[in-house]
């Protein structure tokens, strides 16, 4: 059974003021979360520690990193090793978002470097994976998403690729105030999980939590969440929000 996961990405945003208040409204809201449900806080670099500190003994709350480095460690000035997150005891990262990619040219080969390093040092990558708005126009998008999970992280084990959450992020619908419907959701969470059932056996592919990441509001996440593949959600802008970011989380299913 795959777990329940309301991820924030807080992106390049806030203060460490703001940052301390938002955590500090967040954990004043209520919300109650399951066994199965995790609320997983990718906050800044410089944030860390202070997250840390302040989720601690927080039942099923996480922080994670948003990027780490695909070299272990040597003269990369203004990169962060994965061995450096592991001593911090950060549990996860994101690897391959979006941004990443399309700023920072983080390729497929790059990504499963990120991937592997940060299995390696035990933490849990969040995959992020999708496509932009051509190539859903010109229905390739399936293919694409494929190939970008072949390239990066199919090589896993079993025992390795349960560690890891995929998150599908329709360019098209980050940031653009426009999401995908639904069923655009599912039907490609669907899809990712046929291609891990394909490599792995459906058992291994129903551990396998898959989030939607897209416009994801309060407003929406009822919906999206309802959804057999939709395991919850990679959430950007409603994230900096602490009572919209809690009505996600009181979304989950």
């Amino acid at each position: 059974m795959s777990k329940q996961i309301a991820a924030a990405n807080w992106k390049m945003n806030l203060t460490l003021q703001e940052a301390e208040i938002l955590i500090d409204d967040l954990l004043a809201l209520p919300h109650s979360l399951t066994d199965n449900q995790y609320v997983l806080l990718a906050v800044p670099f410089p944030y860390l520690p202070m997250a840390i500190q302040k989720l601690s003994g927080k039942k099923n709350i996480l922080i994670a990193a948003q990027n780490l480095s695909d070299k272990p460690s040597g003269a990369y000035t203004g990169e962060v090793s994965a061995a450096m997150l592991k001593s911090m005891q950060i549990p996860a990262v994101l690897v391959g978002h979006s941004e990443r990619r399309e700023y920072y040219n983080e390729t497929n080969v790059t990504l499963a470097a990120k991937v592997n390093i940060a299995l390696a040092n035990g933490l849990m990558p969040v995959f992020c994976c999708g496509e932009a708005l051509p190539i859903r126009e010109a229905a390739m998008h399936n293919e694409y998403v494929t190939t970008q999970l072949e390239e990066s992280i199919l090589h896993l084990t079993v025992a390795e690729i349960v560690q890891v959450v995929i998150a599908y992020e329709p360019i098209w619908a980050i940031g653009t105030g426009v999401t995908a419907s639904a069923d655009q959701a599912q039907a490609m969470h669907l899809h990712i999980r046929t291609v891990l059932a394909n490599q792995y056996g459906q058992a291994t592919a129903n551990q396998i939590s898959i989030l939607y990441g897209g416009s994801v509001k309060a407003a929406n996440a009822v919906e999206l969440f309802s959804k057999p593949d939709v395991d919850g959600g990679l959430v950007g802008g409603a994230s900096l929000h602490a009572v919209e970011f809690n009505g996600i989380i009181n979304s989950l299913q």
